[in-house]
């Protein structure tokens, strides 16, 4: 019998989550409590809706005709390391179906279920948050040295990463983030692609709705040319 997962919602086409177009899956729960979050509602473990594995593949199966050279499926959240037997099974069915896999983690976990997956997966969209584990810890709830494990991992695996971490004014948009990012770079040669992504306010209407304060209102959303300049630096 399929293994069941709590799903949050599913985005179709997708073109945010990895190369080509994407059937996105944002799996319920997450362990970790980061300001700038933008799906807060997938973060209780409570919630959800219940799905097996071959019923989500089946779905993502009709969109297979979109989704090209590059597109496939991937698991989001919230976060779906927590998840790892079922979502092992997505991926797993999803080879076996002639679909792209993609993992989008925050890398802070790293067990031997978690390795499975990852065994099974094409691609991982690794977000690291900060420079500095005092930062981590503050505004995400976990030591710097979980993704960074997570990374060592996919680098000795050859797993093909994409770095993001969004950018946020007074948190991490010093040339000193740059230079740790370009320093994590040069050591893990699995990282084939970095995106630096714009801290933006939309998903406060979700806080609101659901009567929580949002933690990082009060911060202000990067300018275009500070992008610019960063993602020129690194």
């Amino acid at each position: 019998m399929s293994v069941k997962g709590k799903i949050s919602s599913i985005q179709s086409m997708g073109t945010l989550d990895g190369p080509g177009i994407r059937y996105v899956v944002f799996l319920q729960g997450c362990n970790l409590r980061c300001g700038c979050c933008h799906n807060p509602e997938t973060q209780s473990f409570e919630g959800g809706t219940e799905y097996t594995a071959e019923e989500i593949v089946g779905k993502a199966e009709r969109f297979k005709a979109y989704f090209g050279n590059e597109g496939g499926i991937t698991l989001s959240g919230g976060e779906p390391i927590l998840q790892p037997e079922f979502s092992a099974e997505i991926f797993a069915l999803s080879k076996e179906n002639g679909i792209n896999t993609c993992l989008d983690t925050s890398g802070s976990l790293l067990n031997d279920g978690i390795k499975k997956l990852l065994s099974l997966t094409d691609r991982v969209l690794l977000d690291i948050k900060y420079p500095t584990d005092e930062l981590y810890k503050k505004y995400a709830g976990c030591s710097i040295e979980a993704p960074l494990n997570f990374l060592k991992y996919l680098n000795g695996q050859g797993i093909p990463t994409t770095l993001r971490q969004v950018i946020i004014p007074t948190l991490n948009d010093t040339d000193e983030n740059i230079e740790f990012l370009k320093g994590i770079i040069k050591k893990h040669p699995c990282i084939d692609k970095t995106e630096l992504l714009s801290f933006k306010k939309i998903c406060k209407a979700k806080y609101d709705n659901m009567g929580i304060a949002f933690p990082f209102e009060g911060i202000p959303t990067p300018s275009a040319k500070l992008m610019e300049e960063l993602q020129s630096k690194l």
